[in-house]
């Protein structure tokens, strides 16, 4: 079974026993109801906007920082200079169930 679900302001193509990297959450286990389509191989339903009854439960597997991201920015023969770093928080998921 397949679905397309919505969360950080992203939307994700998922199956169950997929491991992915979304914005922070909290909690062991996640269920997302902003479920957007659904496939399970002879019928697929489309959501207008959101598939009905449809929900996506995930196991957080673990939470973490990504890599640096280093902001320059610079404007020449007016001595301007700033310099800054970002470390995005995620949480590692795995998908375990698909309802609809």
């Amino acid at each position: 079974m397949l679905a397309v679900i919505k969360t950080g302001g992203k939307q994700y193509k998922v199956s169950e026993g997929d491991k992915l990297k979304i914005e922070k959450k909290e909690g062991e286990e996640i269920v997302f109801t902003d479920v957007l389509l659904l496939d399970n191989g002879k019928k697929t339903i489309v959501g207008t906007p959101l598939v009905e009854g449809a929900e996506v439960k995930a196991r957080v597997l673990r939470q973490g920082r990504s890599a640096k991201v280093t902001i320059f920015k610079y404007k020449p023969k007016k001595r301007y200079k700033l310099k800054k770093g970002h470390r995005q928080p995620f949480t590692e998921i795995e998908i375990i169930e698909i309802k609809g």
